[in-house]
């Protein structure tokens, strides 16, 4: 496995409008997206871009928000209530080979392949096998995303 491109850091709020505010205003952030809802996920998400250098994409902050009282991400902000990072999610070339690449590495993968909010597939490692941190795994976009 070689190590992609980290795409963006996944940080679950009680509400994504005061982060929108706070990544604004506090941080700087110029481009921020509208709000979107991923119902079979649960969620809604914004992605709030960081700036480019050297014509490299910059990293991306997911804001995740709960879509309703059975969103996996309640439990998260359960333990948390002020939000915090929840994920980290790198890219690659081919998520089938990923996939099979970390399942022979004996990692535990969470749930089938399925379509993140960038439009590609993804999957999640358990931060057990993966230094305490959830790790999301995508393929890499095709296009503008």
């Amino acid at each position: 496995m070689k190590l992609g491109r980290l795409n963006h850091i996944g940080v679950a709020t009680p509400t994504i409008a005061d982060s929108i505010a706070h990544y604004r205003d506090t941080m700087g952030a110029t481009s921020i997206c509208e709000p979107f809802s991923l119902p079979e996920q649960g969620v809604t998400v914004c992605f709030v871009d960081t700036p480019t250098h050297s014509g490299l994409n910059g990293t991306q902050i997911e804001l995740i928000e709960p879509l309703g009282p059975d969103s996996a991400i309640n439990n998260f902000l359960e333990k948390n209530p002020l939000g915090g990072q929840h994920h980290v999610c790198f890219e690659v070339p081919d998520i089938a080979a990923a996939r099979e690449e970390f399942e022979g590495q004996g990692k535990r993968i969470l749930g089938p392949t399925r379509i993140g909010a960038h439009g590609t597939p993804i999957f999640f490692l358990h931060p057990k096998d993966m230094q305490g941190m959830l790790t999301e795994i995508m393929e890499t976009p095709k296009g503008d995303h």
